[in-house]
């Protein structure tokens, strides 16, 4: 199984707007920081919108932010949002041409495998990959000098 780069680009970016919380953040300063097109990360932004991860503000000081806080985002969520819609196999899609059709019993294994997929990454948040990260900080800041103070690791950590 691969992933898309637009759900790899979702990803980055829900990860960009969690790491600047609080903060307008614009499709210019994504790019940079995630490596990519913003002609491409225009389209996943639009998306994001779309599926109410993120929202935007129009004009001269517009950007983007998360719509919600970062422990309420699944990641099973985004990349369902950005998967789900494209055929795992030919099979799944409706211009099915497969001879073997008609005898296959594959089909409903891979989709269960395809749905296992997903709920292994429903209870993962996108709080869980970006709080108490250092290194993340460091690479997505907008503000480079920024220090996290209040990240304590449990004491059975």
């Amino acid at each position: 199984m691969r992933l898309t780069t637009r759900t790899n680009l979702a990803l980055r970016t829900l990860m960009f707007c969690a790491v600047n919380d609080g903060k307008i953040v614009r499709k210019q300063d994504v790019a940079v920081a995630v490596n990519a097109s913003e002609n491409h990360l225009a389209q996943v932004v639009n998306r994001l919108a779309q599926t109410g991860f993120i929202t935007t503000l129009r004009g001269r000081h517009g950007g983007f932010h998360l719509a919600r806080p970062a422990a309420t985002v699944s990641i099973g969520e985004v990349f369902r949002a950005f998967e789900a819609g494209l055929p795992f196999i030919e099979c799944f899609g409706d211009a099915n041409t497969c001879p073997l059709r008609p005898a296959c019993r594959m089909r409903r294994h891979l989709e269960r495998a395809v749905e296992a997929f997903y709920i292994t990454l429903d209870p993962l948040t996108l709080a869980d990959l970006t709080e108490c990260n250092a290194g993340l900080d460091a690479i997505l800041a907008l503000d480079s000098a920024r220090a996290r103070t209040s990240c304590r690791l449990p004491e059975n950590a």
